[in-house]
């Protein structure tokens, strides 16, 4: 890791997000790009940008990597040394008809209260502006959440968008990462991606984590929620027990036996 906790706080804080090199070692990046594979064949009706936190409530090897120490390492310098998970999903886009993220700011459409979260963006594949990677408007994670409004006149992954007068694409910065780097951003950044015309799958994990005095406003339990480092907080949130791996129905990692 090429950065300092209080480098990575600073910048987080200042510019709205960060980057930080060379977090998972290539044996834990090796298995999230099969696993990525498996998810891609078990569940072959769904799009690869569409691999959501529903899926991952009863997946040992995901609740593994979301809860490696290098990436809580990395949560704890912006949230604090209690961490839970608020939510999961991969971003895969396949080559020549990846689908574009249009600009949004991520809080508006979570029920976190109050909105102190943090998503961490592990790069399983190389992200680069050719397939499609993450960009950010720096420093508007000062913009007050806006309403996203609907927009399914392009074929993109949220279908729907901020206000275009909140976008100012002249400083519009593009998130390169190499696979094995994480970026973090904050939930007010206004942020999106491009689409994948190029030969090359863009993959990629978000990981929202939060502070365990962060409330997920929910009815019923909450499908991933799991306390990942540090204290619950009594009275806020239901976290579920880790899954146990079953041989016949999960992807096999190092270290599946003790998940049993």
């Amino acid at each position: 890791m090429n950065l300092k906790p209080e480098d990575i706080a600073r910048e987080y804080h200042q510019e709205g997000y960060t980057v930080v090199r060379e977090v998972v070692d290539g044996d834990l990046l090796n298995e999230a790009q099969e696993h990525l594979n498996w998810l891609a064949k078990k569940h072959p009706d769904v799009r690869g940008e569409n691999l959501h936190h529903e899926l991952m409530a009863k997946d040992p090897f995901w609740v593994r990597l979301v809860s490696d120490d290098r990436l809580l390492d990395v949560a704890e310098a912006v949230i604090g040394p209690n961490i839970a998970l608020f939510a999961s999903h991969y971003i895969s886009k396949p080559p020549k008809d990846g689908r574009p993220v249009l600009w949004h700011q991520d809080g508006s459409y979570w029920p976190l209260e109050p909105m102190d979260v943090m998503t961490l963006w592990l790069a399983t594949d190389d992200s680069t502006p050719e397939n499609g990677c993450m960009r950010v408007i720096p420093g508007t994670q000062n913009v007050p959440l806006q309403r996203m409004k609907q927009d399914a006149s392009s074929d993109n992954v949220l279908q729907s968008c901020i206000d275009e007068s909140f976008v100012d694409e002249a400083k519009a910065v593009d998130v390169v990462l190499k696979a094995g780097d994480v970026s973090i951003h904050h939930p007010n950044l206004i942020h999106g991606s491009g689409p994948n015309h190029s030969d090359k799958r863009r993959g990629g994990l978000t990981i929202r984590y939060v502070p365990t005095t962060t409330r997920i406003v929910s009815d019923e339990p909450w499908p991933c929620a799991f306390l990942l480092r540090g204290k619950a907080v009594p009275g806020i949130n239901q976290y579920r027990p880790k899954p146990r791996y079953l041989q016949d129905e999960h992807f096999a990692f190092r270290g599946c036996e003790v998940w049993v």
